[in-house]
């Protein structure tokens, strides 16, 4: 294992909350300086989850995003603001971030995650964090991160509705052990035709934080192999299971043997 980042007084200073915890302590401040996070999306889910992960002083965070920043995302997009309506969502989500926490790298990439780029963006991150909003990137994103091996903080959200897990690819079932099949696009239609309540997505997106913070620690229960739901309307929490598909065309046993192919 690599050796430890220090810490200067500043981000001693920064983070001394952190560092009164027990549990996390100053080693476990410098494992989240060392570490990376790949933000796949900066929009209602990213927002919250960019935010939060920058104040943790996460050393190094990726935003893909193709996007610039339109009106109708303020309403739950609290990464962006009006002066920066137009401007591309990666610059402006850099902008904030780098105002929050100027110790930290933010990498931009301003582009649509592919089947011919996805894998390498991945492999060069410790945790990748799904903020997207159709199935065709979530099972791209799944795809590659089980093929390089990556855990992926799954989170979505539909009207009043929220759900998050962890996928992991080593220890746990993924992405396509939860859903084998996209459902039809009339029975799955996107924010801007159903509506979302603006602060479900901080909700799930500060969990998705959550998550990733643990698994860069290796602190806590992760939500690997189980799915939490979150309904705004009852404010009730549910947990359910999810199986390992044997049917699962992508593994971490076939991983060498597959391509990823747009669903």
């Amino acid at each position: 294992m690599h050796e430890l980042p220090e810490l200067e007084p500043r981000e001693l200073a920064r983070y001394a909350r952190h560092v009164s915890l027990p549990e996390l302590g100053e080693r476990g401040q410098r494992r989240l300086k060392a570490g990376s996070v790949l933000l796949v999306g900066a929009g209602g889910l990213g927002s919250p989850a960019a935010l939060y992960l920058a104040a943790a002083g996460v050393g190094r965070l990726g935003i893909v995003d193709f996007d610039a920043v339109d009106l109708s995302n303020l309403q739950r997009q609290v990464l962006h603001g009006t002066s920066s309506l137009g401007v591309a969502k990666v610059d402006s989500a850099a902008a904030r971030l780098a105002d929050l926490n100027p110790d930290i790298v933010i990498e931009r990439h301003p582009l649509r995650l592919t089947a011919a780029n996805a894998r390498a963006l991945v492999r060069d991150y410790d945790v990748v964090l799904d903020g997207s909003d159709s199935f065709a990137t979530r099972y791209l994103v799944n795809d590659a991160c089980g093929l390089e091996d990556r855990p992926l903080v799954y989170g979505s959200i539909f009207r009043f509705e929220g759900q998050i897990s962890v996928f992991d690819p080593v220890e746990g079932p993924t992405y396509r052990d939860f859903m084998p099949k996209p459902p039809p696009p009339e029975l799955a239609p996107n924010c801007a035709e159903a509506g979302v309540l603006g602060v479900l997505p901080g909700v799930v997106g500060t969990i998705q934080a959550v998550e990733a913070i643990k698994l860069l620690l290796g602190l806590g229960t992760s939500l690997r192999g189980r799915l939490l739901t979150f309904d705004a309307m009852d404010m009730t929490f549910r947990e359910f299971r999810i199986p390992v598909d044997p049917a699962n065309p992508i593994t971490h046993t076939n991983r060498d043997l597959v391509v990823i192919a747009q669903p």
